[in-house]
């Protein structure tokens, strides 16, 4: 990628945002503060390049978060800024910082919220762009993962302890002597008692208990997700079986969850010997994530997809139907998490808490403790044993299931509910926890309790990112401060001088999130670069099904038109995004029936969800059946010239 074009796009950006805040803060930033900002920005672009946008802003704007939200004062030394005289506050927009901390840096009685928001969106605006990372970025990102598994490991005894404690309280819930002990005698290695562990234990595993009551996981539907898998098939090759793990088959039969139907099983008999091969290992690899690395997903293997696929949306379903969890644990609606954070930042009851590489520290031994073992049983035997790293080591796993296993999410959620429902010392406390993923909200009153017990049992709490105090919260991508949305628009996808149906279709979607938020001058520089590059853009005002900018149309666009006499009506040609798709008309039919029947035996809820979006998208349309020999690749897109 050429940086000098990062460099020019990232500058003119930042310029746009700054008229923006002249242009709405003409008091505070008047026009001899925009030129010598403005004049910074570029000298210190030149000196460091796209870095002072994608690293060095960030850092001061994570330095910032830490002040809203009462963690630590805003000081600027560390941060590569230089202070307003006398202030521990940059100089750098030191007239917003002024307006929000008093000189030692501390949050004024009534901070300026307008100001917060401006601050954020300059300093976070590329904080996520999606360069390319190096070696040396990679190999930090693996050694945190291999750092998991040992910290995982140095807990293997206190699970152990705990394991032995729960089944000596449950046997002697009167704490009578068992083998010549007492409840009270268990000890951790560190000489503490664990009874307050195994009676958190204890109450957690009943709440699963009862959740999980009537849930059946036998019940499920299997479906591959859109990812990749270890053993590197795609398309139609995921429903063909060169491999089917005996783990597997001994709690979900080959005949009844990997063929279509009887006749299937009779034609394809011969592939019996499949089953009973050893399980295979799951596969990392590294995705883009943003400047600062990549992401680390483990691949599961073929088989283990198709199973985890449909335990996981079966899980997913009950819990948030069931009326124990039905609010509280959200795995497909963020709203909740979001209106908590936005309401915990005026009043200051609820907290927010961030955990760090969270997939990665959940004990296999943690969920052994907690879940039933009418359902532990099928969730062990549908998890990867090892991963294989890029380097080709083989690492075996202590985690339950890393990034990337359809199950990783709903158990790394269950657990955490299930420990703070423990912990909590009363309902009305339990009534206000609420966990989407690893995004969580807990009472004020409770939070440190609530790290206490989640640093307890292994998780790792960023306290840097969790809101405990003064007047900003984040949760599920709401940053909120005071009860005012200061989320600010973060660029991802790299810009490019070529046409490109990414970058068209996002930057389309990053011109219109700044009309919503008022900030024109930035909208308009982003459509005017758009522009020059694809032409005539319509708006939203055409009513057209492509991408289309917020404003009104552009006066001196044009754009083709036609009378379409079977449809009665004109039509306009447009630039569209078409997903890439192809044929597959060699596939055997057995596999086509599989695949149709994975994919449209969904739930009545489901299916009504999915009509109900394509009707709001399409007008009402009736959905087109689905074809089983068409696929769709991931990410691979082209821009088109369409009549709509």
């Amino acid at each position: 990628m050429d940086n000098k074009k990062s460099l020019d796009n990232g500058l003119t950006v930042i310029a746009a945002m700054l008229c923006d805040a002249n242009a709405s803060h003409g008091v505070v930033f008047n026009t001899s503060a925009l030129k010598l900002t403005l004049q910074k920005c570029e000298r210190r672009m030149l000196c460091e390049g796209v870095g002072f946008l994608t690293k060095t802003l960030p850092r001061l704007g994570k330095r910032f978060d830490q002040a809203l939200a009462g963690a630590d004062v805003m000081n600027c030394a560390s941060s590569g800024f230089k202070p307003i005289t006398g202030t521990k506050l940059p100089r750098f927009l030191g007239e917003f910082f002024l307006t929000i901390f008093s000189k030692d840096g501390y949050l004024l009685p009534d901070p300026d919220a307008k100001s917060v928001r401006i601050v954020r969106q300059i300093l976070a605006a590329f904080g996520k762009y999606k360069l390319p990372y190096d070696d040396e970025q990679e190999k930090e990102v693996i050694s945190a993962f291999e750092k998991a598994e040992e910290d995982l490991s140095a807990m293997d005894d206190f699970f152990e302890k705990i394991e032995e404690a729960v089944h000596f309280d449950y046997i002697n819930p009167t704490g009578s002597r068992w083998r010549g002990r007492k409840i009270e005698n268990f000890q951790s290695s560190e000489g503490v008692s664990l009874k307050p562990v195994v009676n958190i234990v204890r109450d957690a595993r009943n709440y699963l208990n009862r959740l999980f009551l009537t849930f059946d996981p036998t019940d499920i539907i299997p479906k591959h997700g859109p990812g990749a898998v270890a053993t590197k098939q795609r398309h139609s090759g995921k429903y063909k079986w060169d491999n089917v793990s005996s783990r597997i088959t001994s709690v979900y039969p080959y005949d009844e969850y990997f063929t279509s139907s009887v006749g299937h099983v009779c034609d394809t008999y011969r592939a019996f010997n499949r089953v009973g091969n050893k399980s295979l290992p799951a596969r990392v690899i590294l995705v883009p994530k943003d400047s600062r690395g990549p992401r680390l997903i483990s691949c599961e293997p073929v088989d283990f997809q198709w199973i985890q696929g449909g335990l996981g949306s079966a899980l997913v379903e009950h819990v948030e139907q069931h009326p124990l969890s039905r609010g509280a644990v959200n795995f497909t609606n963020q709203e909740v998490n979001r209106n908590k954070a936005l309401a915990g930042s005026i009043s200051g009851d609820t907290v927010t808490l961030d955990l760090k590489e969270a997939s990665d520290r959940i004990h296999l031994k943690l969920v052994r403790l907690l879940f039933p073992e009418s359902l532990y049983s099928y969730l062990e035997n549908c998890r990867s044993l090892s991963t294989v790293l890029p380097c080709g080591k083989e690492l075996p796993l202590k985690k339950f299931a890393p990034m990337g296993s359809a199950l990783c999410f709903p158990v790394l959620a269950l657990t955490i509910w299930a420990l703070l429902c423990a912990a909590a010392p009363n309902e009305y406390i339990r009534k206000d926890i609420f966990v989407y993923g690893d995004d969580v909200i807990v009472p004020k009153g409770f939070s440190l309790s609530a790290i206490a017990v989640l640093e307890l049992f292994g998780l790792k709490i960023n306290r840097n990112k969790s809101c405990c105090s003064g007047l900003f919260r984040e949760s599920c991508g709401m940053d909120a401060f005071n009860g005012v949305d200061v989320t600010p628009v973060k660029f991802k996808t790299v810009w490019d001088k070529l046409p490109n149906p990414g970058v068209y279709s996002s930057w389309i979607s990053y011109a219109n999130s700044f009309y919503d938020r008022g900030w024109m001058h930035t909208y308009e520089e982003i459509c005017r670069r758009l522009r020059g590059i694809y032409g005539s853009i319509p708006g939203e005002d055409m009513f057209l099904t492509c991408p289309a900018l917020r404003g009104p149309t552009h006066t001196s666009a044009t754009f083709r038109k036609r009378w379409n006499k079977n449809l009665q009506r004109f039509e306009t040609s447009v630039r569209d995004v078409h997903s890439v798709s192809h044929s597959e008309e060699s596939v055997c039919g057995w596999q086509k029936l599989l695949r149709y029947f994975s994919e449209n035996s969904a739930s009545k809820r489901t299916l009504a969800k999915r009509l109900t979006k394509v009707r709001r998208e399409n007008g009402f349309n009736m959905p087109k059946p689905s074809s089983v020999s068409l696929y769709t690749d991931r990410r691979a897109s082209m821009l088109v010239r369409r009549w709509r």
